[in-house]
């Protein structure tokens, strides 16, 4: 008696189907959701990724379809990359404006993200997380370093200025 297999016997007639193979365009607009879902991403910034896999019509045919879905808005990543840099690392509005300006949105969307976001609020949060790596500095010394690195985080002169004095008066009223 022979071993069953495990496997259900196949009538010799019957012909498996094969499923379609989805197209191109189907692919990069999985690609796209899949992008999409690890974090939110500009128009241009994902119209690059999937165009180093898949050919220029259907990245533009995926794309077109993700925005239709309401999966890419430019609007929406702006401003939640705005958020996210306020919340986690603070940087001044013109690093903000020129990061997603490098992520492909445009001038307008960009410019419009930053309205109103307060420098002076985000360089004091960015100094308050840098204070340790200052700690026993004289004043010359605490100044150039805390202002050059409020400088590298976008933040302009005048707030520099000012948060520097006032972190610096808020030390030294700590440690009096």
């Amino acid at each position: 008696m022979p071993k069953p297999s495990g496997l259900a016997p196949q009538p010799a007639n019957v012909v498996m189907e094969k499923q379609p193979q989805p197209s191109q365009a189907d692919r990069a607009y999985q690609a796209g959701l899949r992008l999409l879902a690890y974090r939110a991403r500009g128009r241009r910034e994902l119209a690059q990724r999937l165009a180093r896999r898949f050919a220029a019509s259907a990245v533009q045919e995926a794309v077109a379809q993700l925005e239709a879905n309401g999966y890419l808005d430019d609007a929406a990543f702006a401003q939640e990359w705005r958020r996210a840099r306020e919340a986690h690392r603070p940087r001044g509005a013109s690093l903000v404006r020129q990061e997603l300006r490098g992520h492909g949105v445009s001038r307008e969307v960009a410019d419009a993200a930053v309205q109103g976001m307060d420098d002076a609020e985000n360089a004091y949060r960015a100094a308050q997380r840098h204070l340790k790596a200052m700690a026993g500095l004289d004043y010359p010394a605490f100044h150039r370093r805390l202002a050059a690195y409020l400088r590298r985080r976008g933040f302009p002169p005048d707030v520099v200025r000012h948060t520097v004095g006032r972190v610096w008066e808020e030390q030294a009223a700590q440690g009096a």
